[in-house]
Formats: structure tokens, sequence, C-alpha cells
């Protein structure tokens, strides 16, 4: 993967990759490139839950966030908790 798109999918990774699986899948990817993608789509899917469930939108992706988690279990990680803050997203 080149510099350009690495960088489009650290920031928009739905963009680049078709679910979370083809992250981890990505064999030009070092695991930590994977982990790093992963948790940014992590957030992104925690903050479409937010919205759906304040009512600002509808956006049916909740199972987004089922695959996310389970593509970081595949790469033995657990849910992201360190750069969460406080509040409905799963902060502590």
């Amino acid at each position: 993967m080149n510099e350009k798109k690495l960088a489009q999918a650290l920031t928009d990774p739905a963009r680049v990759f078709a679910d979370p699986m083809s992250v981890v899948s990505e064999a030009t990817l070092t695991n930590e490139q994977k982990i790093e993608i992963l948790r940014r789509w992590e957030y992104d899917a925690k903050e479409l839950q937010v919205a759906d469930e304040e009512g600002f939108a509808e956006t049916g992706r909740g199972e987004v966030l089922d695959e996310v988690l389970s593509a970081l279990r595949e790469l033995g990680q657990g849910p992201g908790t360190e750069r969460s803050p406080t509040t409905k997203h799963g902060g502590v």
C-alpha cells in the first residue's frame, strides 16, 4: 500500500477498505498499521452509534462496530479505551 493510500486509510478507513476484515488480510500493512487503522474505524463506528442513539442520524451501521472488534480480536487486540473520552462512546 502506498503512503497516500495509507494516510487515507488512517483518516477514513471505510473509503479504503470494504470491511474491517479486509484490513486484517492486507499483506502490505504491518500489524501496528492494521491496529491503528482499526482503532480509527472503531472510534468512527462508536461516533455513528452515538449519533443513532441521539437521533442525529439513521446510519443503520451498528454492526460495523462488531466487525471492527472482531477484526481487532484477530490481531490479538481488545476494544480500545485509551483514546476514548469519558462519554457514551465507551470511555471510562
